[in-house]
């Protein structure tokens, strides 16, 4: 059962889930760019610059956090994010470094 934030805990990911909020081209992008960076890198949600509203931005996120990709942490008025990236790599081995070598260009489309 999810936390009280909404967590799933390492058992509870579900490859289909995961799969499915990856299929989104900006939250592919923020997976990827954690990926990227050092495993103690926590980043505000606006630091990501996305090209969307606060409240499609706040989705994004809490399909990110629901799937068990990030975890988020309540800073005062801002909320931290930060790759799940031992608990993923338990579930999904190598299923970050494809995402982290693989990201799709800017301005590619993706099919649907």
């Amino acid at each position: 059962m999810p936390d009280a934030e909404g967590h799933p805990t390492v058992e509870e990911f579900d490859f289909q889930t995961v799969l499915k909020a990856l299929s989104d081209p900006l939250r592919y992008h923020v997976i990827a760019t954690l990926a990227r960076q050092s495993e103690d890198v926590e980043r505000t949600c606006t630091s990501f610059g996305l090209p969307v509203s606060k409240s499609t931005r706040t989705h994004h996120f809490r399909v990110l956090r629901e799937a068990g990709l990030v975890r988020q942490v309540d800073r005062g008025n801002s909320r931290g994010a930060r790759l799940r990236r031992e608990e993923v790599e338990l579930r999904f081995p190598g299923l970050l470094r494809l995402v982290a070598e693989n990201e799709p260009l800017p301005g590619t489309v993706v099919a649907e």
